[in-house]
């Protein structure tokens, strides 16, 4: 008996859901649930049901195509190589020469018997 496998082509690439990949996709989730608990505060407080669906609706709206355009615009590893250019300092001052003079101790040298 021969058996078929079927070969998974997408093994290296990264995951995407409707053009958005990689980290974007946790960042649009963590934005869906924190909208999800302010529908559920809002409508804890007393607020109109048709209120909260205006607020939320369009809110998630925006969060899809603010987390699409970053996706685009950025790429898959391109907002963690911006946040971490950030952190890099511009320039390092120095204002003492000191500390590119070498400063040797002496040394005993042990001879061989």
């Amino acid at each position: 008996m021969s058996s078929v496998y079927q070969i998974n082509k997408g093994v290296n690439r990264s995951l995407e859901f409707k053009g958005i990949r990689a980290q974007y996709i946790i960042y649009l989730g963590a934005g869906l649930v924190l909208l999800l608990l302010m529908f559920v505060i809002l409508y804890a407080i007393g607020c109109n049901t048709w209120l909260c669906l205006g607020i939320i609706l369009p809110a998630g709206a925006g969060l899809f195509l603010i987390v699409g355009r970053m996706s685009k615009r950025f790429g898959e590893h391109g907002l963690t190589k911006r946040l971490a250019k950030r952190m890099l300092p511009r320039c390092i001052k120095v204002k003492s020469k000191s500390i590119f003079y070498l400063k040797v101790k002496s040394v005993g040298v042990l001879k061989a018997n």
